[in-house]
């Protein structure tokens, strides 16, 4: 089978490579990736992790600015796909694109469809302190994550599981699932389902907003936040000079809440964790945190350089 892969970030490697080391039944004939990005200090134009595999195992790379058009129009007639395979590639596809392939375009979302459609499924499902998630493939349509449902597969989200974890759980469960898809594909096996509107939520682009914590809420709900926004883009708040302070890891503390102190406040430095007045009468333990200006660290080097104080309050 011909296989045109769309997709960009790490995520979409998963499902690449999996389809590379699929065999002979499956062929990929090039890679359509998002254009390079500057990034870091000097704004480097940098290569989106697809377009690095795929140049290294000799696949031909294309990197079109718009899918709508003549140009790309012409790409996909002398490629010749049977199929298109996208996973986060970041665009809409237009109707001649999702139309073009004669077994149509098959996408790995990081859901459990029509459960959180969008950008930021893994993030939001943690963040939502949601116990099970999953990958659904389906056939592409017009509509944002909307087509019809082909296979799911359910992945647990454990306590302490950051949007790191489940992220790499469910590329390698996407690409396993994918392959099955495909497979089901070639033996006529696949039934298609349709979502059910009427249950769909949407899992907005994280923006920074998502990240400020605000500790009038509970200790439980802000743990979820920031596991949910760990490695990156990281949750964040202010220590009382106005110094961003963003948390890599936290955990709910058995400290009891004091009646009266306003949330936010420090009660606590033992045990190298900076414990925080949170709301409901809760308690929250930052563990790891980023200060402005320096390296990842732990929460009791952060008390050790003398940057925090009981009775501060974070902000």
């Amino acid at each position: 089978m011909r296989i045109l892969f769309m997709g960009t970030p790490d995520f979409a490697v998963f499902s690449l490579k999996a389809l590379v080391e699929a065999g002979e039944d499956t062929t990929v004939i090039g890679v359509v990736t998002q254009p390079d990005k500057p990034r870091g200090r000097g704004y480097d134009l940098a290569p989106p992790p697809v377009k690095v595999y795929a140049q290294e195992h000799g696949l031909p790379v294309y990197q079109p600015t718009t899918l709508r058009g003549d140009d790309f129009a012409a790409l996909l007639a002398e490629l010749d796909p049977e199929l298109i395979v996208v996973v986060a590639y970041g665009k809409i596809l237009p109707k001649n694109v999702l139309d073009y392939p004669k077994h149509g375009c098959i996408n790995v979302h990081g859901s459990l469809l029509p459960a959180y459609r969008g950008a930021a499924p893994m993030q939001r499902a943690i963040i939502d302190g949601c116990a099970v998630t999953g990958i659904t493939t389906m056939y592409m349509a017009e509509g944002l994550d909307t087509g019809d449902m082909l296979l799911k597969s359910e992945v647990a989200i454990e306590q302490n599981d950051n949007f790191e974890d489940i992220h790499d759980r469910l590329g390698a469960v996407g690409a396993d699932t994918l392959l099955r898809t495909i497979d089901a594909l070639r033996a006529g096996a696949l039934v298609p389902e349709k979502q059910d509107d009427a249950l769909a939520t949407y899992a907005a682009k994280i923006d920074k907003a998502d990240c400020l914590l605000n500790f009038s809420h509970c200790a439980r709900a802000l743990h979820d936040r920031i596991r949910g926004l760990s490695p990156i883009p990281l949750a964040f708040t202010h220590t009382p000079d106005g110094k961003l302070l963003k948390i890599l890891a936290a955990r709910v503390s058995d400290l009891p809440c004091p009646d009266g102190v306003a949330v936010g406040t420090v009660l606590s430095l033992d045990g190298g964790e900076i414990v925080v007045a949170c709301g409901n009468a809760t308690t929250l333990a930052l563990t790891r945190v980023l200060p402005e200006g320096k390296g990842r660290m732990p929460a009791a080097d952060f008390i050790r350089g003398r940057k925090i104080a009981v009775g501060d309050v974070l902000q």
